[in-house]
C-alpha cells in the first residue's frame, strides 16, 4: 500500500475556453431552431443569413463565427394589389378632406349662441311652493311607569336544622381495623417464621449455598406465598373497617333525610305566601299596562295625521320636481342638436382621413425551442473535486493503517488470531520482507475482538506467518504477532 497521490487541478483557461466555446455553439443551433420562415395567405415571412460576426474571446483569444439574420415580409399578389389601390385612395381623402376643412372653417369662425330660441331653464323656487313637515305631535298623555306595593316578598323560612357532614370516628375506623390484622398477624406470623425455617434446612440439606441461583428462587417463592397471606390478612381488616363505615354512613343517611323533610316543609309554606303576594302584583301591572296601552293608541293616531300630513307636502314637491326636470331635459336636448351642426363637418372631415387600411398577414407565434447549454466548467471542475475526494479517502484510510500498525510497535506479544476477532473489514494490502527477502503482499483489516465493541486496524495472526513465521507465536492455544517483528518487515519491504 503506497501513499496515494493528489490529483492535478484543472486550467481556469482551458475551462473558460471550453464552457464559452459549447455556450457559442448552443447559441448559433437555437438561432437556427427559431428563427422559422413562416407562409400564409396573405403573405410570407423569411429569415436568412446575411452575414456572419467575428467576435474574439478577451481569455484565450480564440475567434468565433457568429451568423447575422434578416427578416424579409412579402404580401401576396392580392395584398399588394389591395396595397396599391390603398394608397391612392389615401391621397383622394385626403384632398376632399380639404375641402370640407375650408367649410367648416367658415362654420367655426360663427360665435355660438343659442339665442332666444332655446326653451327657458328650471326654475328652483318652483321646489320652494311647499308647506312645511310637520315635526312634532301630541304624545297622548303620561304612560304609568310604577306600581303600588302588594306585600314584601318572602325570602327566608325557618331553619330545618344542621346537615350531619361526618361520621364515624376522626381515625375513620383505622384502629378497629389495626386490632383485626394485629389479631391475625400473631397468628400468622410464628407458622411463617416455622415454614421459613424450614425450607432453608431443606436448601442446606440439599448442599444448597445461601446466595446461589437455586437458594434465591426457593425463598422468592417463599415470599411470593408469605406476602399473599399477608395481603389476605390486609384485605380482612380492610372488610372490617368498610362494613363500621357503612353502619355509621347509614345512620349519618337517616339524620339527613330528617333535616330534609324539615326543610322542604318550611319551603312550601314560603312559597305559598309569595304565590299570593305574586298574583296580587301580576293584578295592578294589568291594570297599568291597560292604561299605557290607551296611552299608545292615542300616540299612534297623532303620528298618523301627522304623517299624512307630510305624505302630501311629499307629493307636492314630487310634482314640482318632475316639471323643474323636464324643463332642464328640454334645453339640454336642443342645446345638444346646436352643437351637432357645427360638430358634424368636423366628423366628416375624420371620417374621410381614416380611409380604409391594408390587412396586414397575421404572423403565428412559433414556439420555441431551447438547446440546453452544457455546463462544461461544472462538469471539468465536479471531476477534480470528485477526484479530490477520493485522494482524501485513500489518504485517510493509507494513515490509519500506518498510524494503527506503528502503533502496535510498543507491544511484545499481541493478540491477534482470526478467530478471536469478529466484524473483519478488508482494507486493503502493505508490502513486506518475508524470511527469504523477497517482498509479499500483507492484508490489512479493521475488526474488533469478539466481546469489545472497540475497532482496531492491523493484520490477522494467520496472514503473517505466511510473511514471516518467527513473528508469530502460540499461547494458550491463540496465535499472537510481534508488532516489532512486524514492523521491521514491513520497513525492510518499503
Amino acid at each position: 500500500m503506497s501513499k496515494p497521490e493528489a490529483p492535478t487541478p484543472p486550467n481556469p483557461i482551458a475551462t473558460a475556453a471550453a464552457q464559452t466555446s459549447s455556450n457559442v455553439q448552443s447559441g448559433v443551433a437555437n438561432a437556427f431552431l427559431n428563427n422559422i420562415n413562416q407562409n400564409t395567405p396573405r403573405g410570407s415571412l423569411s429569415y436568412d443569413v446575411t452575414g456572419n460576426y467575428g467576435w474574439t474571446d478577451p481569455t484565450t483569444g480564440q475567434t468565433y463565427n457568429i451568423p447575422r439574420f434578416t427578416s424579409t415580409q412579402t404580401l401576396s399578389s392580392s395584398g399588394q394589389a389591395l396595397q396599391n389601390q390603398n394608397d391612392a385612395t389615401q391621397l383622394a381623402l385626403a384632398q376632399m378632406a380639404g375641402s370640407q376643412a375650408n367649410r367648416a372653417s367658415g362654420i367655426l369662425s360663427t360665435p355660438f349662441a343659442p339665442g332666444g330660441g332655446a326653451p327657458m331653464a328650471g326654475n328652483a323656487e318652483w321646489l320652494n311652493q311647499v308647506g312645511n313637515p310637520v315635526s312634532s305631535y301630541d304624545t297622548g298623555g303620561q304612560i304609568q311607569t310604577t306600581l303600588g306595593n302588594y306585600g314584601q316578598q318572602q325570602s327566608t323560612f325557618g331553619d330545618a336544622g344542621d346537615i350531619t357532614r361526618s361520621y364515624g370516628p376522626a381515625d375513620n375506623f383505622s384502629a378497629d381495623r389495626l386490632r383485626v390484622e394485629d389479631s391475625l398477624n400473631q397468628r400468622l406470623n410464628p407458622q411463617l417464621q416455622k415454614d421459613r425455617s424450614a425450607i432453608e434446612q431443606r436448601l442446606a440439606d440439599q448442599g444448597i449455598r445461601y446466595g446461589s441461583q437455586a437458594y434465591t428462587s426457593a425463598m422468592d417463592d417463599w415470599n411470593r406465598q408469605a406476602n399473599d397471606q399477608r395481603l389476605a390478612v390486609t384485605a380482612q381488616g380492610g372488610q372490617e373497617q368498610a362494613r363500621m363505615n357503612d353502619m355509621a354512613a347509614k345512620q349519618a343517611g337517616f339524620q339527613n333525610a330528617a333535616q330534609m323533610q324539615a326543610y322542604q316543609q318550611a319551603q312550601g309554606r314560603g312559597e305559598f305566601a309569595n304565590a299570593a303576594q305574586s298574583q296580587n302584583y301580576s293584578q295592578a301591572l294589568g291594570a297599568g299596562s291597560f292604561a299605557n296601552a290607551a296611552q299608545a293608541q292615542q300616540n299612534s293616531q297623532n303620528a298618523a295625521q301627522a304623517g299624512f300630513y307630510n305624505a302630501g307636502n311629499a307629493q307636492q314637491l314630487a310634482r314640482n320636481q318632475s316639471i323643474f326636470n323636464a324643463s332642464n331635459a328640454a334645453r339640454n336636448q336642443y342645446m345638444q342638436e346646436q352643437y351637432q351642426q357645427r360638430n358634424q363637418p368636423l366628423n366628416e372631415i375624420t371620417a374621410l382621413m381614416s380611409g380604409s387600411q391594408v390587412q396586414q398577414p397575421n404572423w403565428l407565434n412559433s414556439p420555441t425551442s431551447q438547446i440546453a447549454t452544457t455546463d462544461i466548467g461544472g462538469l471539468i471542475n465536479q471531476n477534480f473535486a470528485q477526484q479530490q475526494q477520493n485522494y482524501q479517502t485513500a489518504n485517510a484510510n493509507w494513515q490509519s493503517t500506518m498510524g494503527g500498525l506503528l502503533g502496535l510497535g510498543g507491544k511484545l506479544a499481541m493478540m491477534s488470531d482470526e478467530r478471536v476477532k469478529e466484524n473483519i473489514v478488508p482494507m486493503g494490502t502493505v508490502f513486506a520482507a518475508g524470511e527469504d527477502g523477497i517482498r509479499k503482499k500483507l492484508p490489512i483489516s479493521e475488526w474488533s475482538y469478539k466481546g469489545d465493541p472497540a475497532r482496531h486496524v492491523g493484520p490477522m495472526a494467520q496472514d503473517v506467518e505466511k510473511v514471516d513465521r518467527g513473528a508469530v507465536k502460540e499461547i494458550g492455544g491463540i496465535k499472537h504477532i510481534y508488532p516489532a517483528k512486524v514492523m521491521g518487515s514491513i520497513l525492510r519491504a518499503a
